[in-house]
């Protein structure tokens, strides 16, 4: 596993969240076209100033792996019933991301166990996650977090 911390997020770190947040769309995108929007020259600053405006929401939980600089984050909200979606509360992950250089090392699953530790903690009594069909990686991230964490099942 790759050596890297896994903290809140902050200010310093918007850039890079944005920087990251683009390439999730990119790839995203790559998955999909028709479903996904692309990235644009704009998408890097527009990510960054969404999750900037997520750091101080009191139901909002944003991570980064930090390796001496920040090469993944996860992004997930508490969320009350959601009559659409047939769903009581429950925490959504949103996003979560491993800069392509450093995947394959454990920082993604890494990510995963302490929001979900985390989202526990602040009292989630499940967590929603979904993923590309197309994203074998980090579906067999999540069966592994799944043995490993029951409750958010």
């Amino acid at each position: 596993m790759e050596t890297a911390v896994i903290r809140r997020a902050g200010r310093d770190d918007v850039r890079s969240l944005g920087r990251l947040g683009a390439l999730l769309v990119q790839e995203h995108h790559d998955f999909d076209s028709r479903r996904f929007l692309a990235a644009t020259n704009h998408t890097l600053d527009g990510y960054a100033s969404y999750l900037a405006s997520q750091l101080d929401e009191p139901d909002a939980v944003i991570l980064v792996a930090d390796a001496g600089e920040v090469i993944g984050y996860a992004y997930a909200a508490l969320e009350g019933y959601d009559y659409m979606l047939l769903r009581g509360p429950a925490a959504l992950l949103h996003d979560i991301i491993v800069d392509p250089a450093h995947r394959g090392r454990g920082v993604g699953r890494l990510l995963l166990n302490t929001m979900l530790s985390t989202l526990q903690s602040r009292g989630a009594p499940r967590v929603v996650l979904s993923t590309a069909e197309q994203n074998s990686g980090a579906q067999g991230c999540s069966a592994a977090s799944a043995s490993e964490e029951p409750w958010w099942r």
